[in-house]
């Protein structure tokens, strides 16, 4: 696939597939003769990968570490869960903390409709 083609794809812009690589976030891709970025379907697991990383709010930094690990082989293996199981940590107490606003939030609504004074 292009770069055009996985863009697309992933709703990902084509700078940001660029910067991606620049930054080792995804690991090098190949070129066509004519110098023309040809990813692999396993390029494409990483684009996706990424995404869904970065959509969960894990930083850049945290990925690229994580990617650079991985190039260097099955004795990082212990290093990247480790790495893994730190984000998803962090990211239970961002859920927990989004829940506890989506209950304050409810709570507000919910005395505007019964049209109760609503304080902070």
């Amino acid at each position: 696939m292009n770069i055009a083609e996985v863009s697309k794809k992933y709703d990902l812009t084509q700078d940001t597939l660029r910067y991606y690589e620049r930054v080792g976030l995804l690991p090098r891709v190949n070129r066509t003769a004519s110098g023309i970025r040809d990813y692999s379907e396993e390029d494409c697991r990483w684009v996706e990968f990424i995404k869904c990383m970065r959509q969960a709010g894990l930083p850049i930094e945290v990925l690229i570490e994580y990617v650079a690990l991985y190039q260097k082989g099955d004795e990082t293996i212990q290093a990247r869960r480790q790495l893994l199981v730190e984000q998803r940590e962090q990211l239970i107490e961002r859920i927990r903390e989004m829940n506890e606003t989506l209950e304050r939030l409810n709570y507000k609504i919910d005395a505007y409709e019964r049209n109760a004074e609503c304080r902070p």
